[in-house]
């Protein structure tokens, strides 16, 4: 079968997406292409945001690709099944935009090359039938996808009796599986991205020390987190902790500083102390970034991440009182105080470290601005705190609204832009209603 792997040309005017705009590398296609290779298949994976058709071994890269280049990929390509994203990388799953405007834009100009279209990403994970009945394709994986796109290749049918997939009858009711998958990692291959690829990539995420002189990547160590903090929408895929064989983790990483990376950034929810990975890692010539959980850390695994060559942390600080802390069920083993100085200590071998901070409304804001103050004194940033957006899969959602049903994204969208007229760093002006931000993609 031909299979091509779709991840759009995004633009995010008038979203409240809170994730970074730069394109980085799509690693859920970039693994299922792997996979689907290994079973027999023609793959094809489009990267219309990076500016990339990787086929078989031959990648070829263009700047600006636009939904027609992409419709041009599939056009000479011919695929029967085109599995198509709604968030920019694995990275984003957890705070994707919200609107599926950037997908539905993409498959309206794609529908008549793309064969039989799969949905995978957030959407199609926490609320399939809605995302069914607005991207309008054949069917959606519920969960993690990589493994099973493989299934959907091998059966040919997307109504097969598979697990985690989901379509809709004539009627508009859902079938289908609603189990959600999780990968096992220990299955997944070391991904060799071509050096054409990667040469695009010169963002080097969440790095704030110097200028890349040099590309950089994404990479995976670990997936999904021990812990349930309210704000975070992982309960409907990377929610299970799992760690990848360290043996494909070093296989992949040097095969981009073949490729020239010079940076890599660890997308792991909660990248945990592992002191083999971290000698490992000082083995090399490589400088990465990471997030994290900073009362996991003790003081010599932090010095010992910084000579491994880490030059960015971003630790979930969340709120500076212990209350608000348990209000987003963070579970935090560690005072204020101890968490302050378990900071300032890591800023001593990391040129980069950032504390986030959440609105918790039980926060005194003087108080807020004078921890924040501290922390710059000794090196760390530690921003504003922001508006907490309610994702649909995450437990927030579910206090505040029940369970989510086709309108979650809506309600959640409508609370956020009713309840707060301050947003985040990366929102240069008010976002749009989503339900303004669909309409866009069928004019």
């Amino acid at each position: 079968m031909k299979v091509a792997l779709v991840n759009p040309p995004w633009s995010f005017d008038g979203s409240i997406y809170f994730g970074c705009r730069d394109p980085h590398l799509p690693l859920e296609f970039g693994y299922a292409k792997a996979l689907l290779e290994a079973a027999g298949h023609e793959v094809m994976l489009v990267d219309g945001q990076l500016g990339a058709v990787w086929t078989g071994a031959v990648a070829k890269t263009k700047d600006g690709m636009s939904d027609a280049d992409v419709r041009d990929a599939l056009a000479s390509f011919g695929p029967d099944m085109t599995a198509i994203t709604t968030a920019p990388s694995y990275l984003f799953w957890r705070c994707a935009p919200p609107e599926l405007r950037v997908p539905m834009k993409t498959l309206a100009a794609i529908r008549d090359v793309a064969g039989t279209t799969i949905g995978v990403g957030p959407h199609a994970s926490t609320t399939p039938r809605a995302t069914l009945k607005k991207l309008g394709v054949a069917a959606v994986v519920i969960g993690e996808c990589e493994d099973v796109l493989v299934e959907l290749a091998r059966t040919g049918n997307p109504r097969a009796e598979l697990e985690s997939v989901a379509w809709l009858d004539e009627t508009g009711a859902i079938h289908g599986s609603p189990k959600k998958n999780a990968t096992d990692m220990k299955a997944l291959p070391a991904l060799r991205w071509p050096t054409e690829i990667l040469a695009r990539h010169h963002h080097h995420h969440h790095r704030f020390d110097r200028k890349p002189a040099a590309p950089g990547g994404e990479l995976e160590a670990s997936r999904g987190c021990p812990y349930h903090c309210t704000f975070c929408a992982k309960d409907n895929f990377r929610d299970a902790f799992r760690k990848r064989p360290l043996e494909a983790i070093t296989r992949e990483l040097d095969a981009m500083i073949e490729s020239g990376v010079e940076y890599v950034y660890f997308i792991d929810e909660i990248f945990v102390p592992d002191a083999k990975l971290l000698e490992a890692l000082r083995a090399r010539k490589i400088e990465f970034g990471v997030q994290m959980r900073i009362d996991n850390w003790q003081p010599d695994m932090l010095d010992l991440l910084g000579a491994a060559g880490c030059v960015s942390i971003e630790a979930g600080m969340e709120s500076i009182t212990e209350r608000g802390r348990s209000l987003l069920g963070k579970h935090c083993k560690l005072s204020t105080s101890e968490l302050t100085d378990r900071l300032i200590h890591a800023k001593k071998s990391v040129p980069f470290v950032q504390a986030n901070l959440l609105d918790a409304t039980c926060d005194n804001r003087e108080e807020v601005q004078a921890w924040r103050k501290r922390l710059l004194d000794n090196g760390v940033w530690a921003n504003d705190p922001v508006p907490l957006f309610p994702y649909p899969g995450s437990p927030e959602y579910t206090i505040r609204f029940g369970a989510a049903d086709d309108d979650a994204w809506e309600r959640a969208h409508d609370h956020y832009l009713r309840e707060f007229d301050r947003f985040s760093d990366v929102q240069e002006s008010r976002p749009a209603p989503l339900r303004e931000l669909e309409r866009v993609s069928h004019a």
